[in-house]
């Protein structure tokens, strides 16, 4: 097993355990929150009421330029909150690594106050009971969420309640070599909508040298499974049962669908064309060919157009992600992460100057920061009218493809995402069951269906550890 396996499966082990240790402390402390029953949240005077510095222990996965930006708002809060409160942000590793100290913390009853967690850890940080709904506060307060962008809010929104603040989320795009397709006589403002149309494009940007060796692919990607999760979400059909986790606990996941198999599919036979680059599951190794001009469309996220118009040396034009057909009626489901508030364990005032933070982060004016420094999606939609957004968004012109997707997505279960609690191996399951189709091992549908029935034993695990 992978050390990424190893650690999944002890986390799942230690499921039931965390979840005992958690519920036993919520029972002793009302301001704990819970949340799978509302919780409850403190309210503002928590902190007036408390001498001192309330001191908030930040854990995170942000690394070079993003911990950049995210040290200077930390400060930028921490002055304005001097003698009250003070944030100490506390890298943690990847976003893996985050979860797995997580889980290990809450075994050990010693949570930090506020936890940045990927979006596929969403339905784990539910099920621990450990935290307090971002919603909770708001209804405290009476504080709007309205600004929070719609298709952003229904990622993390459950059973009707945002569960965790939404903070640096990333949208799917498709990337264009411009100078490539002008060559091949296509107009990347006329880019493919569909898979078919996506491939037949490929083939004709794809480019070989006098000895028939090919010197650039018409399409590339890395295998990684969040471009299927997209691709299923764009055909507006689920990737799990029990509307994608949201009306109840997932307990089977649909990839295996005629929508998943068509999709990959559709990859393993440009593959095998010689119309697509396979790069294999290393994200560096796809955007380096990417960069290099040796692959002219592909697949990525929003957080790296920034680097590529900075690095590649040709015109990179942006495109809404593709669709499997043109008919199809769904959307793109955010990426990134959210902040969640601990609560067993930690005061009223730790509990309250966290949801400060946490509101201070998602406020227009540090999301323009964010979005500008970073290139994450602002969460705020009013950071898009701040004049700094302005001006990035004037030198970044590609970046409107991604306000435009996602404004367009209509919030519905199959564009909210799956929530599963055993997400990162299902997506796992998927890359694989590519690997297997681009190599003839087996079909996509195959594939898929083994993935599936490969995972159920997972699911089933954590499903009853959780309750």
């Amino acid at each position: 097993m992978s050390k990424w396996s190893l650690r999944l499966a002890a986390g799942l082990a230690a499921a039931a355990l965390a979840l005992t240790a958690c519920s036993s402390s919520s029972s002793g402390d009302s301001s704990s929150g819970d949340s799978s029953s509302g919780g409850s949240a403190p309210g503002a005077d928590a902190l007036d009421q408390t001498q001192g510095v309330t001191t908030v222990t930040f854990w995170h996965a942000m690394t070079g330029q993003n911990a950049t930006v995210l040290t200077s708002l930390v400060n930028e809060f921490n002055a304005a909150h001097r003698g009250k409160i003070e944030v100490k942000p506390l890298f943690q590793g990847t976003y893996d690594d985050v979860i797995a100290k997580y889980k290990a913390s809450v075994q050990q009853k010693g949570t930090p106050s506020l936890v940045q967690v990927y979006d596929i850890g969403t339905r784990f940080m539910i099920d621990s009971r450990q935290t307090v709904p971002a919603q909770a506060f708001a209804d405290k307060d009476g504080y709007k969420l309205d600004d929070i962008e719609p298709g952003i809010r229904n990622y993390y929104t459950v059973g009707g309640k945002l569960a965790a603040m939404p903070f640096n989320s990333s949208m799917p795009l498709l990337y264009l070599d411009a100078d490539a397709f002008k060559e091949a006589g296509l107009d990347p403002a006329k880019p493919p909508r569909t898979l078919a149309e996506l491939g037949e494009a490929a083939k004709k940007l794809t480019k070989k040298d006098a000895n028939g060796q090919t010197v650039r692919y018409g399409f590339g990607a890395s295998v990684y499974g969040w471009f299927v999760e997209e691709l299923i979400a764009e055909s507006g059909t689920l990737y799990c049962d029990q509307d994608n986790g949201r009306a109840e606990k997932a307990d089977k996941v649909l990839f295996d669908s005629v929508q998943g198999a068509q999709t990959v599919q559709w990859w393993a036979d440009l593959v095998k064309g010689g119309y697509a680059a396979n790069t294999g599951r290393v994200t560096a190794d796809a955007q380096a060919a990417f960069k290099a001009g040796k692959v002219a469309m592909h697949l990525e996220s929003t957080g790296v157009l920034r680097g590529y118009t900075e690095a590649a040396k040709f015109t990179v034009a942006t495109a809404p992600y593709p669709r499997l057909t043109a008919d199809d009626q769904g959307g793109p489901v955010i990426g990134g992460a959210s902040l969640w508030i601990d609560g067993p364990g930690h005061s009223a005032a730790e509990q309250r100057a966290s949801w400060e933070f946490a509101k201070f982060l998602t406020e227009p004016a540090q999301q323009a920061v964010w979005h500008t420094g970073t290139g994450y999606f602002p969460v705020n939609r009013k950071a898009l009218d701040d004049p700094k957004d302005k001006e990035w968004l004037a030198k970044y012109p590609q970046f409107q493809t991604a306000i435009d997707e996602l404004h367009a997505t209509k919030p519905t279960p199959a564009t909210a995402g799956c929530l599963l609690g055993v997400m990162p191996q299902a997506r796992k399951g998927v890359e694989t069951a590519i690997e297997q189709t681009i190599s003839g091992a087996k079909t996509a549908q195959q594939a898929l269906g083994d993935a599936a029935k490969d995972l159920q034993p997972a699911l089933d695990s954590y499903n009853a550890s959780v309750g």
